[in-house]
């Protein structure tokens, strides 16, 4: 297991170096001067080259690469052009929301996703799996922010029953977290559909029930587990879309997490608080990734045993 992870955090080390070094071309080869946005109104041919000297922008480009992966490195991600604040700062304030948000979408997709499938599979080609399967296209087809939307108008303006504006609460998430989570829970609920049914296509399965095994437990004790790493697949591959889709939500919903944050830097050109935003987000993608992998050895032995085939190796 160990020499496995560690393999995988080498292969995961090329990629985050990749997308450093793209986000900083980008940000490098923007139209305008960092300088000059940072003085605004007070920007003289002088103060802009002394603040780019000050800044070492007037050093060659793979040389302020360098410099900005060393400082990155020891977890400075340089100064934000707009506030002057340095952006660990700024992500240290916004990220816990995003997490929170990400991790509440995750819980209510697996909360609405497995049973649905398992309902669905259950009761295959019966109405309860037609509408289950009908529930997960709408799911699947809807917009966040069409979504979020929907649930403000009706939950909060016409019902009453939450509020709209985020205070900090955790209750106050449940709504964003839906609308950021139903993806996630549809794709689940077909996933389940689908390895549950197969699961239970089996001959062990078969030979269980024959035997006098109850469908209930045959579902839950066997054909569930089978549906776990084919599920944890679907949490894993959705972690970049939480991400992205917290750019809308967190929009539509008003909070002030890292989705808000980018968009907020996108208009001011804050380059800075984007290349850390994005470093940030890639790196998150690949630990959860990482945690999957050893989640997969959790609840499936052949990748125990495959992991300890590559050891001995």
């Amino acid at each position: 297991m160990r020499s496995f992870l560690l393999k995988r955090l080498a292969l995961a080390i090329p990629t985050l170096l990749l997308l450093s070094a793209i986000t900083f071309l980008v940000g490098s080869l923007a139209p305008s001067d960092p300088a000059t946005t940072i003085l605004r109104e007070r920007a003289t041919p002088e103060a802009v080259a002394r603040l780019r000297h000050e800044l070492g922008l007037d050093r060659p480009l793979w040389r302020q690469y360098l410099d900005y992966v060393g400082h990155v490195c020891q977890g400075d991600f340089g100064i934000s052009y707009y506030d002057r604040r340095p952006v660990l700062e700024t992500l240290a304030e916004t990220y816990p929301e995003t997490a929170r948000l990400a991790g509440y979408a995750i819980l209510l997709s697996l909360l609405l996703g497995v049973p649905l499938g398992l309902s669905a599979a259950a009761c295959q080609d019966r109405w309860v799996d037609r509408l289950a399967m009908g529930v997960a296209v709408v799911g699947v087809s809807l917009p966040s922010f069409v979504l979020g939307s929907l649930l403000i108008l009706v939950f909060a303006q016409v019902l009453g029953w939450l509020p709209v504006a985020y205070t900090g609460r955790p209750l106050e998430l449940l709504l964003p977290a839906l609308a950021l989570g139903s993806r996630p829970a549809a794709l689940i609920a077909r996933i389940t559909r689908a390895s549950v049914l197969e699961a239970l296509r089996q001959d062990y399965v078969r030979t269980a029930l024959a035997k006098g095994l109850s469908r209930t437990r045959a579902l839950l004790g066997h054909a569930l587990r089978n549906a776990l790493v084919p599920i944890l697949t679907v949490v894993g591959v959705s972690t970049g879309y939480l991400l992205a889709g917290s750019f809308v939500v967190e929009s539509v919903f008003v909070i002030p997490g890292i989705g808000r944050l980018s968009l907020d830097a996108i208009t001011r050109r804050d380059y800075p608080v984007l290349q850390a935003v994005t470093l940030l987000g890639a790196s998150a993608f690949v630990l959860v990734n990482l945690l999957v992998d050893v989640a997969y050895a959790c609840v499936d032995p052949r990748v125990r045993s495959g992991m300890a085939a590559n050891e001995r190796d």
